[in-house]
């Protein structure tokens, strides 16, 4: 610390710069990052601005000087925040006592990110705890006229605004030019999403050290069932940039949504009048639809793909990897393994299915759900696809199913009219083509219908 403070005295008042950081640290497999600040002192008064910064080589320390010729020992802090810890900490807290813990760590360098649908809930948390707050929003330039009226009313009801950020015109113009208006419904919807939604986010956390989201693990077990209550954000980059640099708050994690709408209700706060309409998560426009009794809230979302693609990427970092050709990762996933375990549900192989698909003339009439077990919607479908199977065990239809995700997903798609999971089809014992089930009633009295009436 001498030699420190003595190449600290011989530099001159030139060389003092301000340097400024948010670094991480790695305790085994926990990262931390630094929140308070180095001052450097003259006596009693303070010498030069506050520094954000990390430990670095003594060169860089030593390009710092006062400008008074005695200097005492620098007041050096560096102690280092455990978001790992936090997170096991606030395990059980509520969302309001989550939100204020992030409003009094991070102040004006954090945000609320707003959808227009139940985020209104961390709205009404964080003007409960009685911290100033801000809320930013992306508009896509495609969400429903609703979503819209709502930022107007929130705006309203809390006397705040709603910071937007909006997608590069540029972009969107050569994005509908090269391909229309909605491409999304023939190649998947993640380039309009990345244009519309991903890179304006990227470009709001930029100006932030931390954000706060939606997220919850009921939303998609497939993909957010380990998402944690603060961490340091996986994928986005905050203010200082570099991994580390932003973190991420999650107060709804441990929520379940009925519990937030009771919250919302309770609270009378504005909501999204689509939500009355059948809509629970809403996004933009063209890519969201009301979804039926017993569906889960994120199938309304780009509904023509498969359960795996639900996400936009703004939280790609939470998404679980999910092969579908390893069961043991399916498993470890969804905490269970294949689906349709009836002995009254045969399986059928690659090979099976293709001689099935082939056939003109069958001894019988097949059902065949077309399912891959990570997929939520198959899990729910289980007990009555297994009670249908009951019901036609003496009938003359055979029962089955066909994994088709992972290496036999292309060929589904080209040759089974897979389209989402689960697909089901019914092969007639008289005529070739496969007749699909057009419904998204998955209960076993309208299953069982489609095949009587099909016989």
């Amino acid at each position: 610390m001498a030699s420190l403070l003595q190449a600290l005295a011989q530099q001159p008042a030139a060389s003092f710069t301000k340097q400024k950081f948010f670094p991480i640290a790695l305790h085994g497999n926990r990262i931390s990052a630094p929140l308070k600040k180095i001052s450097i002192k003259e006596g009693s008064a303070q010498c030069g601005p506050l520094f954000e910064t990390a430990l670095q080589p003594l060169s860089v320390y030593a390009s710092l000087a006062c400008k008074a010729a005695t200097i005492s020992v620098p007041d050096l802090v560096d102690e280092r925040v455990d978001f790992n810890q936090i997170a096991t900490d606030l395990l059980e807290a509520s969302p309001l006592e989550i939100i204020d813990k992030a409003l009094s760590m991070f102040g004006n360098d954090i945000a609320i990110a707003f959808s227009g649908a139940e985020d209104v809930a961390l709205i009404e948390y964080a003007k409960l705890t009685g911290r100033p707050f801000r809320v930013f929003s992306l508009d896509t330039g495609r969400l429903n006229p609703e979503t819209y009226q709502l930022f107007a009313e929130v705006e309203k009801h809390y006397n705040i605004h709603i910071e937007y950020m909006f997608p590069a015109a540029e972009e969107v113009q050569a994005l509908v030019r090269s391909k229309g208006l909605f491409s999304f419904y023939e190649d998947g919807h993640q380039e309009c999403c990345r244009i519309r939604k991903v890179k304006p986010l990227r470009k709001a956390l930029k100006g932030l050290r931390a954000w706060i989201t939606g997220q919850r693990k009921d939303q998609s077990p497939g993909t957010r069932a380990n998402v944690p209550v603060v961490q340091v954000d996986p994928s986005f980059e905050g203010l200082d940039g570099g991994v580390g640099s932003l973190i991420k708050w999650n107060p709804l994690a441990n929520v379940q949504g009925n519990d937030v709408w009771m919250f919302l209700q309770t609270m009378n706060v504005p909501v999204n009048t689509l939500h009355y309409k059948g809509y629970v998560s809403i996004g933009c426009e063209p890519c969201t639809r009301p979804i039926l009794p017993g569906q889960h809230e994120r199938e309304g979302r780009w509904w023509w793909e498969d359960s795996k693609a639900k996400e936009c990427g703004l939280h790609k970092g939470n998404i679980e990897n999910i092969n579908g050709d390893n069961k043991n990762s399916v498993q470890v996933a969804n905490g269970a393994g294949d689906l349709f375990s009836s002995k009254n549900v045969l399986r059928l192989t690659r090979e099976g299915i293709e001689r099935l698909a082939s056939s003109e003339e069958r001894k019988e009439s097949w059902l065949v759900v077309l399912y891959a077990p990570w997929c939520q919607f198959c899990q729910a479908m289980e007990a009555s696809y297994n009670e249908v199977a009951l019901a036609l065990r003496d009938s003359g239809v055979k029962v089955a199913k066909f994994r088709a995700d992972g290496e036999h997903k292309s060929f589904s798609q080209q040759h089974l009219q897979l389209g989402t999971f689960p697909t089901i089809l019914l092969f007639p014992k008289h005529g070739s083509k496969a007749i699909k089930y057009p419904s998204e009633k998955r209960d076993a009295q309208s299953l069982l219908a489609f095949v009587k009436s099909l016989q």
